[in-house]
């Protein structure tokens, strides 16, 4: 087997590893790069599955990894865009109270996101909520006018095309098998053919524990597939939402709850719920790996996270199952909304890494070990981080 040599090989083809490639080329712009993909395009999961929403960073603790790649993602992302041709439109978003005890979570948000740098956030009381959203209620709100919609499918077809432009390789259709570091160089095995590279980055998304683990890292995280199940408003309700409406969160829970967003290709989404899923790229409730199931089932944080959110959890597999306990979850921030206004949408799967204690890792995790950078944790902002996270992995990668 003859094994193709590399400067620098990736390890998955979703947003965050092509923009790695293409920050990583643009400061290394003779280098022999490979992205190695197992599916048949690039964003086929995660990135191509989420609801196209471009965060702010309002939510995140000030000075985390997410905090800090949000906020400069953000400002790439916006200057990729223009720059690129992508759709994308700053609507601004509403978070919304809808009962006393939300409401000093609501301050708290308000006051993170001051922290991370954010301007222009109103504080809207009940009445004020309607010259935003004239059909939401909630008793206060905050706008929040950074956020925004966009097309990320569009903006991974992009990134693709300036990859393979400056040089850079992607092999779809590839799975890596192995992974070993030996010798100053790192040797992948595909179930096609093998490779060797100076440097590597893993960011396998829903397998990124796995293919990190691989290579001798740390077995302490694990990651728990968790289904989002997205309803869509029929065309003669859209007009019952003008932009983004979301809940307050729970701040115990890593998942922002149900809510209302505008798609840039046209149209209303109304969740995602978080349901676990028994196999990691599991789109639909029945959909089943054994081998994942079992994966999830052995973990010793599993059953950690059953004790801690299990009333939590058997609300989200309620609300799965029922659309008229989905369509109550949304009646509070829509009152008008009714079952019938809902038709079946999309559904994406969140790679939510648990470490052995049970606890949900909130932050991106990414690590390096030796020659090799694994990206185990990233979920949402993922997306509008992308860019920034492909520069701090870049200064990774180069760094002694």
């Amino acid at each position: 087997m003859i094994t193709k040599q590399y400067d620098c090989i990736i390890v998955g083809a979703g947003l965050v590893g092509l923009a790695t490639a293409y920050q990583f080329l643009k400061r290394h712009p003779t280098s022999r790069l490979l992205i190695i993909e197992k599916e048949a395009s690039v964003a086929a999961h995660q990135s191509g599955h989420n609801s196209g929403v471009i965060h702010s960073g309002i939510y995140y603790k000030p000075g985390s990894l997410k905090a800090q790649n949000c906020i400069a993602g953000y400002k790439h992302l916006l200057n990729f865009a223009k720059e690129q041709g992508i759709p994308y439109d700053l609507c601004g978003k509403l978070i919304i109270a809808t009962s006393k005890e939300e409401v000093p979570v609501l301050h708290n948000i308000f006051n993170r996101g001051v922290e991370n740098g954010l301007k222009q956030l109103k504080f809207l009381s009940k009445e004020e909520i309607k010259a935003y959203e004239p059909h939401a209620a909630g008793i206060a709100a905050i706008h929040v006018p950074q956020t925004g919609i966009i097309d990320y499918p569009a903006m991974a077809r992009r990134l693709q095309n300036l990859i393979t432009e400056a040089g850079g390789e992607i092999a779809f259709l590839e799975t890596v098998v192995n992974i070993l570091t030996e010798h100053g160089s790192v040797y992948l095995e595909t179930d096609k053919q093998s490779y060797t590279a100076t440097r590597a980055v893993t960011c396998a998304g829903l397998h990124s524990d796995r293919v990190a683990f691989s290579t001798g890292n740390a077995d302490d995280l694990r990651i728990i597939p968790f289904r989002g199940e997205y309803y869509k408003l029929k065309p003669e309700k859209e007009h019952l939402v003008k932009n983004l409406v979301y809940p307050v969160p729970d701040p115990k829970f890593p998942f922002l709850g149900v809510h209302f967003t505008r798609m840039i290709q046209g149209g209303v989404e109304a969740g995602p719920n978080a349901v676990l899923a028994f196999k990691r790229e599991g789109y639909r409730f029945t959909n089943l790996s054994l081998t994942d199931t079992f994966d999830t089932f052995a973990w010793p944080g599993f059953w950690k996270i059953v004790a801690k959110y299990g009333k939590t959890g058997m609300g989200e597999i309620y609300r799965s199952l029922s659309k008229s306990a989905f369509t109550k979850a949304l009646q509070r921030l829509l009152p008008e909304i009714q079952e019938s206004d809902l038709v079946p949408g999309d559904a994406g799967v969140r790679a939510q890494a648990c470490d052995r204690k049970g606890n949900l890792i909130d932050d991106f995790d990414i690590s390096k070990a030796g020659n090799v950078v694994h990206v185990r944790n990233a979920p949402s902002p993922a997306a509008t981080s992308c860019l920034s996270i492909g520069n701090y992995i870049t200064n990774q990668l180069i760094a002694n």
